[in-house]
């Protein structure tokens, strides 16, 4: 029995070991850091880029793709995400109690992962569920297709108890699972962004966070939320409608990550208001405020631009009906704040890679990295729309989608 175990071993090992190799020749390649690199071979060995491989050189051994006038760049990363909300049956907004069972929402909220995926964004930060545990366990198996998932479960918000107690609430989430925190410091920008946190509790929260060496990515719409967030030490300000120059160096002096958000949010509210309209504070005065947002939210965007060292990162806040969309908030922040496109790309690479403290494995176009690849049909550092024209997708050193240009007769 030990000979035969041993020669089976030997027959199936070396494969199961051997590194798959895959060769991506591309044109044009944006590297994720501001650089262009042209003629190109990345070689890719399992999920990690190898090598680059430049002209000649690369061409000698075919490629496995050619993407040939396609523009690659490293996947995309949505630092705000929320994959489990979804329109149910009934084409509204899925709630707790209409009456879908647990499978029926998890293949929903898979479904949207694979939408995101298939729309460019390979890595996301889905903060406020704990179903996202679940979806991140059955991607990260190879189960399910979808992007990279960074969860914090359940967030907090309308917290009570004294200090030493939220800090303890703060131990059990990452003993939970959760990869990052989720605080609420200000209400809904439908009940008018008002502060709802104190600077002890943001204290505690983001304190006890940073002991464990945790991120926070703070919910705060109000300049007194986002000063006392920053001033507390949290790492990432989400929205920010109500912010102004102030509070935005303050966070530029304190290195706290800014992700705002410019139209797409807002928007697919808008356009879905039958869906959402009745639930909760989805209402009148709800999509009032959301309409009044949107102007509010692309002024801070273009003044948040002017702020030296203001680290901007990218997230959608993509809900039900904004999944596999995500590109659209960054067309808005290139076409109606005025950010300039390749700025733009690098906040959905490089630089929210930084900020998710994940550079050493994602966001750029370098040996070492996961291959984590798209290409598009055109050129998103000239042309930001060229990212809804997504052609080619890589998770990994695995290719789930590839629709070459045909070439002109």
């Amino acid at each position: 029995m030990r000979a035969l175990f041993r020669a089976i071993l030997a027959a199936f090992l070396p494969a199961a070991v051997a590194a798959q190799t895959t060769r991506i020749h591309a044109d044009r390649i944006l590297d994720g850091r501001g650089g262009t690199l042209r003629d190109v071979t990345i070689v890719v060995e399992g999920s990690k880029i190898a090598r680059l491989e430049s002209g000649r050189a690369g061409r000698r051994a075919a490629a496995n793709y050619e993407l040939g006038t396609l523009t690659l760049l490293p996947g995309l990363i949505d630092a705000h995400v929320h994959l489990s909300w979804y329109f149910n049956r009934a084409g509204r907004l899925h709630t707790s109690n209409d009456g879908d069972t647990p499978a029926q929402s998890m293949l929903a909220a898979a479904a949207n992962a694979y939408a995101t995926l298939l729309g460019g964004i390979t890595t996301t930060q889905n903060p406020g569920s704990q179903e996202d545990r679940d979806l991140r366990y059955a991607i990260d198996s190879g189960g399910v297709p979808g992007p990279r998932i960074l969860t914090s479960l359940d967030p907090f918000i309308d917290v009570t108890g004294t200090p030493d107690q939220l800090r303890q609430q703060i131990r059990d989430r990452k003993a939970q699972g959760a990869d990052i925190i989720k605080i609420f410091a200000s209400k809904s920008i439908r009940e008018s962004g008002t502060t709802s946190m104190t600077a002890e509790q943001l204290g505690a929260l983001c304190g006890e966070a940073n002991a464990l060496s945790m991120r926070t990515l703070v919910h705060a719409h109000s300049a007194e939320s986002m000063r006392l967030a920053s001033e507390a030490g949290c790492t990432q300000i989400e929205h920010g409608v109500f912010a102004d120059e102030a509070v935005l160096r303050e966070m530029a002096q304190r290195g706290t990550y800014f992700d705002p958000q410019c139209g797409l949010i807002f928007r697919n509210y808008l356009e879905n208001r039958p869906k959402y309209e009745g639930i909760g504070n989805y209402n009148e005065g709800g999509f009032a405020a959301l309409e009044r947002a949107i102007p509010l939210a692309q002024g801070v965007i273009r003044k948040a631009l002017t702020i030296p060292n203001l680290k901007i990162v990218f997230g959608t806040d993509a809900v039900a009906g904004a999944h596999g969309r995500n590109v659209e908030e960054l067309i808005c922040r290139v076409n109606e704040a005025g950010q300039q496109p390749m700025a733009a790309v690098i906040s959905a690479t490089s630089l929210a890679a930084t900020a998710m403290r994940m550079s050493d494995r994602l966001g750029a176009v370098a040996p070492g990295l996961e291959a984590d690849l798209i290409a598009v049909d055109g050129d998103p550092s000239r042309d930001i729309t060229a990212l809804k024209r997504v052609r080619f997708v890589m998770k990994g050193g695995k290719v789930y989608k590839f629709q070459p240009v045909a070439k002109a007769r």
